[in-house]
């Protein structure tokens, strides 16, 4: 793998500790501010916000710039926003800094995902992206646990100081490390926001959103249910929840090498596995061996669709990624927002601190009835090829084409 991709997962990784390291440090961010924890939540939504709002404008304003200056870009306004949220004199202040330090997300991993995907042949493109994600799975496994652990004893502003020399340290190794892109293909933004006119297009970032929704729907109300219904203790949680991490990082590594041999068969495989983990999880939260074991597996499912959606949408968007592979940042935050969201209200409903694991099932469902519909469009278009050009051979629905010699590059990893 070209050694580039180690400067994209460095970026990952401050972008994945930033996001999910809030949650750990949000009890002291609201002593500090001097308002409730509710309140103090607008710090966590101010930044999903960021995300939503700024992978497609974002993309939008830049589309023109060469693929590493945008890079570099994304990751400065990165950096600045944390440096600015350490810094916040109140909690207004901080929920529009952290908004703003959102913003770059879905931009950033767009253009590194179309640029992972530049560096390698065609049929390791998916594996390519993953490597990039990677970053984001280890911020779960280390960066998370250790920014609240730094928290709690030196200060909440401490964590997010450290994340924006994280920020420089994906800065420099951009600019050392990926080689220069060049411009974009002459591609409007009118051509950019065709490819969304495309079914194909709304049905991965559907799949994301339903089939991600599910995992967010368990992730968000686990920790009341370890200690609530498992019988943890609290100090246990953040070790389950970097084993979920772990999981993550082996569902991520999992679904980019699968999605380069078979995306679509091993989508449904990656759907129908979280499903199941899911449901099972209403049983398996009575015991804390099975818990433990359960929670992994929840990790390796849910982030083994990631690497297959993000390879799928650049691959449907045709000659216009950029934006498409952008949404997907949008739509993964949906999903977590609606997985939340859902899971909470099956809670007030009174049906019990594990009724979430049956919403994440139902959700991941959902997402394989999508991707099933998805499947079948790609067969109709095989069956419409063939019969139009009858001579021509036609691969087999979720085959790629056949790889391309990758540019040369200096070093590897």
């Amino acid at each position: 793998m070209p050694i580039a991709l180690l400067a994209l997962a460095i970026g990952a990784f401050g972008i994945g500790t930033t996001e999910f390291v809030m949650m750990g440090v949000l009890p002291e961010a609201a002593a500090d501010f001097g308002v409730s924890i509710p309140a103090a939540g607008y710090l966590i939504s101010g930044y999903a916000l960021g995300v939503v709002v700024g992978a497609p404008l974002l993309t939008a304003v830049a589309m023109r710039l060469p693929r590493k200056t945008m890079l570099l870009s994304m990751m400065g306004l990165f950096t600045g926003g944390n440096l600015l949220f350490a810094l916040s004199p109140n909690h207004e202040l901080g929920v529009l800094f952290r908004f703003l330090a959102g913003l770059p997300h879905g931009a950033f991993f767009g253009a590194g995902a179309v640029v992972a995907s530049s560096l390698v042949a065609k049929g390791d493109r998916a594996k390519a992206v993953s490597m990039m994600f990677l970053g984001l799975t280890l911020a779960n496994v280390v960066g998370v646990p250790l920014g609240t652990l730094l928290g709690q004893q030196v200060g909440w502003r401490m964590t997010f100081l450290v994340v924006s020399l994280i920020g420089l340290l994906a800065i420099g190794s951009i600019a050392r490390l990926v080689p220069h892109q060049g411009r974009p293909e002459a591609t409007s933004l009118r051509g950019e926001l065709d490819a969304f006119r495309r079914p194909q297009v709304w049905l991965a970032l559907a799949i994301v959103t339903f089939g991600l929704g599910g995992v967010f729907a368990c992730l968000s109300y686990v920790t009341p249910m370890l200690t609530g219904v498992t019988g943890y203790a609290p100090a246990d949680v953040t070790l389950l929840l970097a084993l979920a991490g772990l999981g993550m990082t082996l569902g991520n590594v999992l679904g980019g090498r699968l999605a380069d041999r078979a995306l679509m068969p091993s989508l449904y495989g990656a759907l129908v596995g979280m499903a199941a983990v899911l449901a099972v999880f209403t049983v398996t939260a009575e015991s804390k061996l099975g818990a433990a074991v359960t929670i992994f597996l929840v990790g390796v499912a849910g982030f083994m669709v990631a690497p297959m959606m993000q390879a799928r949408i650049m691959d449907k968007a045709g000659g216009a990624p950029s934006m498409v592979s952008a949404a997907v940042q949008s739509a993964f935050n949906i999903a977590n927002s609606i997985g939340a969201y859902l899971g909470g209200l099956v809670i007030a409903g009174g049906l019990g601190l594990v009724a979430p694991n049956w919403v994440g099932a139902t959700l991941a469902v959902l997402g394989l009835m999508l991707a099933a519909v998805s499947g079948g469009l790609d067969r109709r278009e095989a069956a419409t090829a063939t019969t139009s050009h009858p001579d021509s051979p036609v691969p087999a629905t979720g085959a790629e084409p056949a790889a391309q010699p990758a540019p040369a590059l200096a070093g590897h990893v």
